[in-house]
């Protein structure tokens, strides 16, 4: 059946449409080739301009001065919206830095920003590779047969990023959950429920954890990055218990489940492009050229929100103050115009403009630790692996935000 462009931009929010990859590249391809600034007004939903092309994309997130990302930072049902602008009016809306924009953004993300620099990364990359390690060969017990998604990416950047956090690891299995929850809000597997309540509990539950976190770091201060949040300082006042949850939050949550989307998209993407795989097995020192084209081909972010503060043109299209404008990674990593053959799986894809991390002032913190992880995991697997194939049909998560691969059922053989 052929889509019509109000079709396909209805897709953007539709949960189930991206768990149909193909299907959904079909409708961005189309929105990019028809409609590239397409006004979408789905069902349930306010109202908002789908931006689709890598060129149009850029120049929203470049010009951050003109689109904000307060009040509307990702997707959400106009119930969802409504209840999130009654809590920023009573001071009790969540506020990560996705939700902020300068100044406040600026001070506050500075308080992680060493933590995840060039050099502090450095410095964390054997600890990464010794828990590459053990999670490759955590695979290598399973037996030949596992669910990947499930039974090993999931796992070792969660560990890498909360140990970073300095939580104790028997909480992991917890964070992991909520995660899961959070993320998979519209998932019938990985939701908690279907309503803004349940959903909101999911939030208060992280806060809660996060609360007694932050007193223990206060009464006694350690050298990770919890302690480091718990205690930092703007203009001589500790950040609220709002902003210290939310920092938490954040960092938890997107520091591990973007990594293991692309952990196991990357392996999915190597299965089915079994020359890719010969090839990097063959030169591993495409390696970080395989990295970026497999965070470009998963794009485990899929999209955030900005809300224009000006009447602005854009593709020839008038964008009107107040309105919403939704940016489609997905589709700007599959743009004609920056990609040759954007479709074709390329280890050694150079130039890579890959969006997959955003863009200026709102570029992913923990941009270098996902780069590390990724090629730490498949440094100490490709060696080892002798074969590997699919073992059943893969599943996507059903999303608007975050997500990947929540199935990837294979059968494989390692050395050692």
């Amino acid at each position: 059946m052929t889509l019509t462009a109000d079709e396909a931009g209805r897709a953007l929010a539709n949960p189930a449409a991206y768990a149909d990859d193909a299907r959904f590249h079909e409708a961005l391809a189309l929105l990019r080739r028809e409609s590239p600034v397409h006004k979408v007004e789905p069902e349930g939903y306010n109202p908002f301009w789908a931006v689709t092309r890598h060129a149009d994309i850029l120049e929203v997130e470049r010009r951050h001065d003109l689109f904000r990302n307060a009040p509307r930072p990702i997707l959400g049902t106009a119930t969802f919206d409504r209840m999130n602008a009654a809590r920023i009016a009573q001071g009790t809306a969540m506020r990560t830095l996705i939700h902020m924009d300068d100044p406040d953004h600026r001070v506050i993300r500075a308080i992680g920003a060493d933590w995840f620099r060039p050099k502090a990364m450095r410095a964390l990359e054997p600890r990464v590779r010794e828990l590459a390690r053990r999670y490759v060969d955590r695979l290598a017990d399973l037996g030949g047969r596992c669910d990947f998604a499930q039974e090993v990416a999931v796992h070792f950047p969660l560990y890498v990023i909360l140990s970073l956090l300095g939580l104790p690891e028997s909480d992991f299995d917890r964070m992991l959950k909520l995660t899961q929850e959070l993320f998979g809000g519209d998932d019938e597997e990985m939701q908690r429920g279907t309503t803004p309540e349940e959903k909101l509990a999911v939030v208060l539950d992280f806060f809660a954890y996060f609360q007694e976190l932050t007193a223990a770091r206060r009464a006694h201060p350690t050298d990770d990055l919890a302690s480091a949040i718990a205690n930092a300082r703007v203009d001589g006042e500790r950040l609220s218990d709002m902003d210290t949850g939310s920092y938490y939050v954040i960092i938890a949550t997107a520091g591990h489940d973007t990594t293991s989307s692309t952990i196991a998209g990357g392996l999915h993407a190597l299965i089915t492009h079994p020359d890719q795989l010969e090839r990097l097995r063959g030169d591993l020192s495409l390696m970080p050229l395989a990295v970026d084209e497999m965070i470009r081909w998963v794009t485990p972010v899929k999209e955030f929100m900005r809300t224009a503060t000006t009447d602005y043109r854009l593709r020839g299209v008038t964008i009107h103050e107040g309105d919403s404008l939704l940016l489609s990674y997905p589709s700007a990593n599959r743009d004609e115009d920056v990609f040759d053959d954007p479709f074709r799986f390329d280890v050694g894809r150079d130039p890579n403009k890959h969006l997959a991390f955003g863009f200026g002032v709102h570029y992913c913190l923990g941009a270098t630790l996902a780069r590390i992880e990724v090629r730490a995991f498949f440094e100490e697997l490709l060696p080892r692996l002798e074969s590997v194939e699919l073992d059943g049909e893969p599943t996507g998560i059903a999303t608007t935000f975050v997500g990947g691969l929540k199935r990837l059922p294979i059968r494989y053989v390692l050395k050692g």
